[in-house]
């Protein structure tokens, strides 16, 4: 990857709706070398996705937790059952699987209110064997940044 991928890059996660023309204008490489190298850079799974991000306020879900859990085995049966339930779900729109705290795993989910995370989160308590659970509500989003930081 030279600086030209780099510089495309940077551009398309700000915005993936500019026209090529412009791209490759900013680069400073004409539109058909810059296309090629865009199209190598999707083939090479470098840009996986291009996504309109949408103001979840605005769609009525405006409450974000996350939600810690902790499991007691960790086998493969159960890591297929996991997986599936985070497919089901539109409304979690993270899951990590985590070290060094006293979660194994953190989900991030969205909601309409506190009611209707309540009403999600005893849906999970059924579905999930695990050992201990607990919610951190999201009073202030501080900073939410999509971009990577490409050198």
């Amino acid at each position: 990857m030279d600086s030209y991928d780099k510089k495309i890059l940077f551009i398309l996660q700000r915005n993936a709706d500019l026209p090529l023309s412009e791209i490759s204008r900013r680069v400073g490489l004409s539109p058909t070398p810059c296309w090629n190298r865009i199209k190598k850079l999707e083939e090479e799974g470098v840009i996986l996705k291009k996504v309109t991000i949408l103001n979840k306020e605005k769609l009525s879900l405006p409450v974000t937790v996350f939600l810690n859990i902790t499991v007691r085995t960790h086998n493969e049966d159960w890591g297929k059952k996991f997986n599936e339930i985070l497919k089901r779900y539109n409304n979690i729109l993270e899951a990590y699987r985590v070290t060094g705290s006293e979660a194994d795993y953190v989900l991030k989910i969205v909601s309409e209110s506190i009611e209707e995370y309540d009403k999600f989160q005893q849906v999970l308590i059924k579905n999930i064997q695990f050992n201990s659970m607990s919610s951190a509500i999201v009073l202030q989003e501080l900073k939410l940044n999509y971009n990577l930081p490409i050198r």
